[in-house]
């Protein structure tokens, strides 16, 4: 696992901390911003595999309601707001400063080993998603209606 892209690869996609705005799903027609599809990168950082906690990040987005399109070690969600939605609930960067309930906050040791990464903007989220799959590698599901209402997280 080490040497297949860690940590040389993913040094580009490390941000700054990014603190997400509050209530990341709103409603249609509840006066807050229109839904938007859209996909992200989360990568379960080697710390949180040898943890075995790949499970436990997956169920997570599961059960907010984002669809798993792609996986290498690497997953790429779908869903209305999910880039958004997802740094709310990894949590702050700095494990000391990430709120209980969050991955992040359930799970980082340190700052250095925080569990996971995932993309900070939906532009980012295209540039990681393409530096990692081709799209025929990511599935296009048909109409989710029934799994894009809001799930508890």
């Amino acid at each position: 696992m080490g040497g297949l892209f860690w940590p040389s690869a993913l040094r580009g996609l490390r941000g700054g901390p990014r603190v997400p705005g509050r209530s990341p799903l709103v409603r249609p027609g509840s006066g807050g911003p229109s839904w938007t599809r859209e996909r992200t990168l989360v990568a379960v950082k080697p710390d949180g595999v040898q943890r075995r906690l790949v499970g436990d990040v997956i169920r997570r987005f599961e059960r907010r309601g984002f669809t798993l399109v792609g996986m290498k070690m690497l997953q790429v969600w779908e869903g209305y707001n999910v880039v958004r939605a997802s740094r709310a609930m990894i949590g702050h960067t700095d494990s000391a400063e990430a709120a209980p309930g969050t991955i992040r906050g359930d799970f980082s040791v340190h700052i250095s080993r925080n569990v996971i990464h995932a993309s900070d903007s939906v532009e980012g989220a295209q540039r990681e998603i393409q530096l990692w799959f081709q799209s025929s590698e990511l599935v296009s599901w048909a109409d989710t209606a029934q799994h894009s209402s809001i799930h508890p997280a």
